[in-house]
């Protein structure tokens, strides 16, 4: 994830914090300074997804941020933690629009993928992502804190470094919470053991 200067993090974070605490004109405030960054996650989602997909990047980041205006109960950490939230929100909407579209049964007909894979697979079937978020609703189950790191890292674009401020855990954590989760999911998603 692009780093703000320090002056523009900080900001991001008190306005951030002033938004929890019930001033409406911080939020006003801070959209024209997480704009940027949230059109980057949404284009990286979209280059996801299937040529011609209903859904188009401006949307997806006007969907995200009026979902996020509604976030009131979030205790806001910091700019990461802000942006973590709307890429979870963002990968909501885009598996509710597969859903909503999908012709196919769930996982009917659907070919065995990598965690790896996926960054080309939903261009070409919703099913395939619809797996993915079944697999990340399973491991969620069995180890939340795991799910979180691939939901930050995969779909975030956060570093380690910044999904351990998140979490508030090690980075030493992060990174082996990762690879135990990228395991986990190749498993799932393949049917085999990772090499």
């Amino acid at each position: 994830m692009k780093k703000d200067p320090p002056r523009q993090e900080h900001e991001i974070t008190q306005l951030l914090v002033a938004w929890r605490e019930g001033n409406q004109a911080a939020l006003d405030e801070l959209y024209p300074l997480v704009y940027d960054e949230l059109h980057r996650l949404a284009r990286r989602y979209m280059s996801r997804e299937r040529k011609g997909h209903t859904l188009q990047t401006t949307a997806l980041i006007n969907e995200a941020y009026v979902r996020l205006v509604d976030q009131r109960n979030v205790q806001w950490a910091n700019r990461s933690h802000f942006f973590a939230i709307s890429a979870q929100i963002m990968r909501r909407i885009l598996i509710d629009h597969a859903r909503r579209h999908s012709y196919a049964k769930r996982g009917g007909g659907a070919r065995q993928v990598s965690l790896d894979e996926t960054a080309t697979m939903a261009q070409g079937d919703f099913s395939e992502f619809l797996r993915l978020d079944e697999a990340l609703k399973s491991l969620a189950q069995l180890d939340p804190r795991r799910s979180q790191v691939v939901e930050l890292r995969y779909f975030g674009g956060l570093n380690n470094e910044e999904i351990a401020g998140v979490l508030n855990i090690s980075e030493n954590t992060v990174i082996r919470d990762w690879n135990m989760a990228r395991a986990w999911l190749y498993r799932q998603l393949s049917g085999s053991p990772p090499n």
